[in-house]
């Protein structure tokens, strides 16, 4: 009986040696997935930092040309502007004389389908 009972005792100490075992395991576990976790987050905030930066980085480029872009639009449209102000002022004598003559020298006569 005594054997017994000190094998009974011997399987509980086993037992609770196993128990205070996987309990420590699990706690390792535990600290692990934290740390993962943490390590994890902290490599995702890097990498999102240094997306912002490149697209910040392009963003800038862009605008740049498209600054440059719109410069040289509105240097060209100036020329044209420039060109037809200047046709304009040498033709503006010239198509003033014809719309007067055409205003005041109408010929009256009758129309191709009302002729005798």
């Amino acid at each position: 009986m005594a054997q017994q009972s000190q094998a009974i005792h011997q399987l509980l100490d086993a037992e609770k040696k196993a128990s205070e075992i996987v309990e420590a395991a699990r706690k390792r576990k535990g600290r692990r997935l934290k740390q993962a976790r943490t390590e994890a987050g902290e490599e995702i905030e890097a990498l999102r930092k240094e997306q912002e930066k490149e697209y910040q980085r392009l963003e800038n480029e862009q605008k740049g040309s498209g600054t440059s872009f719109q410069q040289q639009v509105v240097r060209d449209m100036e020329v044209q502007l420039g060109v037809i102000q200047r046709q304009v002022l040498a033709s503006k004598k010239s198509v003033v004389d014809q719309l007067l003559s055409m205003a005041t020298s109408v010929e009256p006569e009758l129309h191709k389908n009302l002729q005798l």
